[in-house]
């Protein structure tokens, strides 16, 4: 069966396709970046066509998708099925967001030299245990952590940074994805489902 030959791809085809994928940082490909700064404007109507707002956070270095909620459209705007669907997350990734939202959050606040915000998973770790107060196997808990996080690489909220000793990069979609005032209310609460009292902190917009 003959296809009618595919007309050429556009310039900015390879940054499109990345972005369905998710989140285009800066610092990952040059080029593809700047493939993205050239062409914001079809590639903003390209993806507007399906529903989606192309997101540019040139400070970040970053560029990713967001659905358009219903509020945000006409009402007399033709239905647009949604490409990207919320997947609520569980109990040990929300929990590990909450300690890595606070991780960069105090990093941007403080840290004026390294250019990436990194932890160490032994960090993580201890910040980790305060909320497994019954659980008495540190292997165990390592474990547990290194799959949450394993979980939240493939959302791209952070990467393996070093191998030895084992360390990660915060990366910054996650202030977009996951907005500080949920992690501030969800910190709070886990922190009152073991009797925790945390430090009060600042209010901030994300």
């Amino acid at each position: 069966m003959n296809h009618p030959p595919l007309p050429p791809p556009a310039d900015w085809s390879p940054v499109a396709v990345r972005l369905l994928q998710g989140v285009v940082y800066h610092d990952d490909n040059l080029d593809l970046w700047e493939q993205l700064l050239e062409n914001i404007s079809p590639l903003s109507e390209y993806f507007a066509k399906l529903g989606l707002l192309l997101v540019v956070d040139e400070p970040d270095a970053m560029a990713y998708l967001r659905q358009l909620e219903d509020d945000e459209i006409s009402p007399d705007y033709p239905a647009v099925p949604r490409l990207f669907r919320r997947t609520p997350l569980g109990y040990d990734t929300t929990l590990l967001c909450v300690l890595l939202r606070d991780e960069l959050r105090q990093y941007e606040e403080e840290d004026v030299q390294n250019e990436r915000c990194v932890i160490s998973q032994s960090d993580l770790l201890a910040l980790w245990e305060a909320f497994f107060p019954n659980e008495e196997d540190a292997v165990r808990l390592n474990r547990t952590l290194t799959s949450a996080l394993r979980k939240l690489e493939e959302l791209k909220f952070v990467r393996p940074f070093e191998k030895e000793p084992p360390t990660w990069e915060i990366r910054r979609i996650l202030k977009a994805r996951v907005p500080l005032a949920d992690l501030e209310r969800l910190r709070l609460s886990l922190a009152a489902m073991i009797g925790k009292q945390p430090d009060a902190t600042p209010e901030e917009s994300a």
